[in-house]
């Protein structure tokens, strides 16, 4: 089996023991890249030279004595809103061609202090909006990876880095995850700074990981929570242990809490039953598997959320609109124009709403591990050049700022794959992914 096809802690632990060097890894990496890259249109931007030159770096640092780092090197993918300052940051957009940025923005700065490669920038939708990009869906060309962070999951679902950070307003993560077939995590709104993002909604956006196990979505994420003052909502605490508990085994079986709700009217034809057949092997099996609809408070979240996107975008999109509209697509200009008519009075009534929706999921949650639903519509829409898909499933949890992680569990009727969503508490999230990893496992994923 080639390195680039092994687990982000496999690659970790086998660089620390000496038995591969990060070289090797990123050459792989860089050679499945160019054997899939045309086809598949997963990066931004990437240059052979570069990643090759940090990994020479960390293998003589390494064999000196320095300590390698719990991502040490290990090649990353990056989503190219965040700034890195030795390679572009375009943002999917004309307005930012050849945007050089002169300091990597906080994420990357703590992935890169944790031992990571910094090998590529992966692709965008345009400003991280609904816009298609090039990328295309690795299981099938003719199919949309999902977006905004399209790039990362189809980089991560072929094998060309082990994993990669994206970012998520309403779905940008855990829908990409679903399509491709791999493991999204979103941690608590708060954790991970966003200093040096690009910024769409500063409710809204939130860093999240994709990789091809629990443990190693969970060990990206830890690695870039910290407190950072410039981002006013980042936390000053300390930070969850979320790699080791995401490898614990919890003191019962866990409680799930099925949730169906307004959004099942637009599941694609064929879902519902593998999803149904799902929860019903899990009742099989002696689990928990309860099923409630949600509450109507809960429920009124995705009206909330789109007014905020809305009028946060037309403030941070703003000006770009009022330099040249034309770059931008017709979606995000009708959005911004749509956002300049929200009144002052109607978005700030659905900004305090946010906290309230996370204090009414803790009280649903009462008695259960995580919520458990889907993570998209179904399979990959076959029109990549026009959708990225639906957020109907991820947008009431991303209101609230709620952890939330894609399992690749099921398959749809046309075998491409479909994602479980788990959702825990605000904070929650050591929990959750101890949840997701124990449901992976009994699920026979190989998630280490």
């Amino acid at each position: 089996m080639a390195p680039n096809s092994w687990s982000l802690l496999q690659s970790a632990r086998a660089i620390r023991e000496g038995k591969l060097s990060s070289v090797e890894l990123t050459e792989a990496c860089l050679d499945r890249i160019a054997d899939r890259e045309n086809e598949v249109r997963a990066f931004a931007f990437l240059n052979r030279d570069l990643a090759l030159a940090q990994a020479r770096a960390f293998d003589e640092a390494f064999r000196s004595g320095r300590p390698a780092g719990p991502l040490g090197g290990v090649p990353l993918g990056i989503k190219d809103v965040f700034d890195t300052f030795d390679q572009p940051t375009e943002c999917g957009s004309l307005f930012f061609k050849d945007n050089q940025p002169l300091a990597d923005s906080a994420p990357v700065a703590l992935l890169r202090r944790a031992g990571a490669v910094i090998l590529g920038k992966t692709v965008t939708s345009e400003l991280a909006t609904p816009a298609p990009g090039p990328t295309r869906n690795p299981h099938d060309l003719r199919r949309t990876p999902g977006g905004s962070s399209s790039g990362s999951a189809a980089a991560v679902a072929d094998f060309m880095v082990p994993g990669a950070i994206g970012t998520q307003t309403k779905a940008s993560v855990m829908r990409p995850a679903s399509y491709c077939g791999v493991f999204g995590f979103k941690p608590s709104h708060g954790l991970i700074p966003r200093v040096g993002v690009l910024r769409q909604s500063r409710l809204l956006d939130q860093v999240g990981s994709l990789a091809r196990s629990v443990a190693d979505a969970a060990l990206m994420a830890e690695v870039m929570i910290g407190y950072d003052p410039r981002d006013p909502d980042s936390r000053p605490a300390p930070a969850p242990g979320l790699a080791v508990a995401s490898l614990e085994k919890p003191p019962a079986p866990p409680r799930f809490l099925v949730v169906r709700g307004t959004p099942w009217s637009r599941v694609k034809p064929g879902v519902e039953p593998v999803f149904e057949a799902f929860i019903e092997k899990l009742k099989v099996g002696g689990l928990v598997a309860d099923s409630k609809d949600l509450p109507g408070d809960i429920e009124k979240a995705a009206v909330w959320i789109d007014t905020v996107m809305e009028a946060d975008t037309a403030y941070n999109y703003g000006h770009l609109y009022r330099r040249n509209k034309n770059l931008l697509s017709p979606g995000l200009m009708a959005t911004i124009e749509k956002g300049r008519n929200i009144s002052a009075e109607a978005y700030l009534a659905a900004l305090e709403q946010a906290p309230l929706v996370a204090e009414r999921v803790l009280e649903f949650l009462r008695g259960y591990d995580a919520i458990l639903t889907l993570a998209a519509t179904g399979e990959a829409e076959d029109t990549p050049e026009s959708t990225t898909g639906q957020p109907v499933f991820c947008a009431i949890w991303n209101f609230a700022g709620l952890p939330s992680l894609a399992l690749p569990l099921l398959k749809g009727p046309e075998g491409m794959p479909v994602g479980i969503q788990l959702i825990g508490p605000k904070l929650g999230d050591c929990v959750l992914l101890r949840t997701a990893n124990w449901l992976a496992e009994h699920c026979g994923l190989i998630t280490d």
